[in-house]
């Protein structure tokens, strides 16, 4: 079994890749400052672990020396730690900057230094910016409109040049608005998904940014964890950037109205002012993934929007 860590590993994409490495019976150490994550998270990761081979380190990335004591010993490193959303970048540009940039250059570098294997590493299609073009083909020019933006694909870059120059294997994964159980409701800048179905939960109007007709392409957790497994063993690591999606699209209007079937009510949605930096339309496409990695998207948007709104509804 493999030695793993995960940076960012006490928020909802981490957790979820660490509940799926200990079932598969592999050692795991999460590192995390807590800034995002939750620690209801990391006793999710403990409930997975009967044979304690789950470590704890809190920690931040933008500190070298601990990133060099979190990959001591460590064969894959999946790396998931960053500030994320568009509005905070747009609020706090430097500390996306610092977490998104210096801090995974601090990863990278402590990767190569302890010997890890292979760093697989949480990139955005935001990096695409709002280029009118569908889908989106991993061989386009970037456009990005935001920091948060421009900070994922700084961070293509170094793990590219990581990979073919400095000697450690890089890949990239360029998630497409992930979003499934565990994902945080209640912070300011929380996804669409949560915000929805807490607010049709708790009668409230759900707020719209535009006139909802902007489209997305929603990708269930399990498909994102399958991703970054096989971008560990698969393709030969030499920095590629490869989109994780299911390659549909739905609008905002269509998911409103998805998840209001699935709760029983009818949504009355109050729509506001666009925000800055948000793109109009978003669809990947997924061959690359398909031919580099053998990835194949196995829960669909309806069945994971099921299991979503069903884990919400228990938490309730």
């Amino acid at each position: 079994m493999g030695a793993y860590l995960v940076t960012g590993g006490a928020g909802f994409i981490g957790s979820h890749l660490a509940v799926r490495l200990l079932g598969d019976g592999h050692r795991v150490r999460v590192l995390d400052n807590l800034a995002t994550g939750r620690r209801e998270n990391l006793d999710a990761i403990r409930a997975a672990d009967p044979d304690r081979r789950f470590e704890w380190m809190e920690g931040d990335i933008r500190d070298l020396a601990t990133c060099r004591r979190a990959c001591e010993g460590v064969e894959f490193v999946l790396h998931q730690a960053a500030l994320a959303s568009v509005p905070r970048s747009i609020e706090t540009p430097a500390d996306t900057t610092a977490v998104n940039v210096s801090g995974f250059v601090n990863v990278l570098a402590a990767a190569r230094e302890r010997g890890v294997r292979r760093v697989v590493a949480a990139s955005s299609s935001s990096v695409y910016g709002d280029t009118p073009t569908l889908p989106k083909q991993e061989d386009m020019t970037p456009a990005p409109l935001s920091p948060y933006a421009v900070s994922k694909l700084a961070g293509e870059h170094f793990a590219r040049v990581f990979s073919q120059t400095i000697g450690l294997r890089t890949v990239s994964l360029r998630y497409f608005n992930v979003f499934g159980p565990r994902q945080d409701p209640h912070s300011q800048y929380a996804a669409v998904i949560p915000l929805f179905i807490t607010s049709l939960l708790t009668g409230a109007r759900p707020r719209v940014f535009g006139d909802g007709e902007q489209s997305r392409d929603f990708t269930y957790i399990d498909n994102v964890v399958e991703a970054n497994l096989a971008a560990c063993t698969h393709c030969d690591g030499a920095g590629d950037a490869i989109n994780v999606a299911c390659g549909e699209r739905y609008t905002l209007n269509q998911l409103l109205a998805e998840i209001g079937r699935n709760l029983g009510v009818t949504p009355n949605p109050e729509y506001l002012a666009p925000r800055p930096g948000d793109v109009r339309h978003s669809q990947a496409s997924i061959e690359r993934a398909s031919r580099m990695l053998g990835f194949v998207p196995r829960i669909g948007f309806e069945e994971g929007l099921k299991r979503t709104v069903e884990h919400f509804r228990r938490d309730a």
